[in-house]
């Protein structure tokens, strides 16, 4: 079993303190980003938070944990959505922002650029 964090990818998958996990694997990740795993254990639901489609970190996100492509991303939540099956997540604008509204959101899971060592946030380590 392979654990990586930033050094890997130059990312972070990070969540509010609340979230009571501190590992997950690829495909957990790529459910919880894809909507299929709305709960985290307990029944707690999952605030999913991203940066805009075109934006550079959202596509690198995507494209080297998820493995998947941004545009797959959004045609699922389209479709989610659409349909009325499920909702999109919640787009934020910056990654100071999206580390403010993690930290003040029960339940919330984000992703962001490497992080500063001064910033105070619960880091999910990610498992190949």
């Amino acid at each position: 079993m392979f654990i990586t964090t930033a050094p890997a990818y130059g990312l972070d998958v990070i969540a509010n303190d609340s979230v009571n996990v501190h590992s997950l694997n690829v495909a957990q990740l790529r459910r919880i980003y894809s909507m299929r795993q709305t709960l985290w254990s307990k029944n707690h639901p999952i605030i999913v938070y991203v940066l805009p489609s075109k934006h550079p970190i959202h596509k690198k996100f995507s494209k080297q944990m998820l493995h998947i492509f941004p545009y797959q991303l959004d045609r699922i939540w389209n479709k989610l959505t659409f349909s009325g099956l499920g909702v999109a997540p919640r787009v934020v604008n910056s990654q100071a922002e999206l580390i403010n509204i993690v930290n003040t959101t029960v339940g919330a899971i984000g992703y962001i650029d490497a992080l500063d060592k001064d910033t105070d946030v619960n880091v999910i380590k990610i498992i190949e």
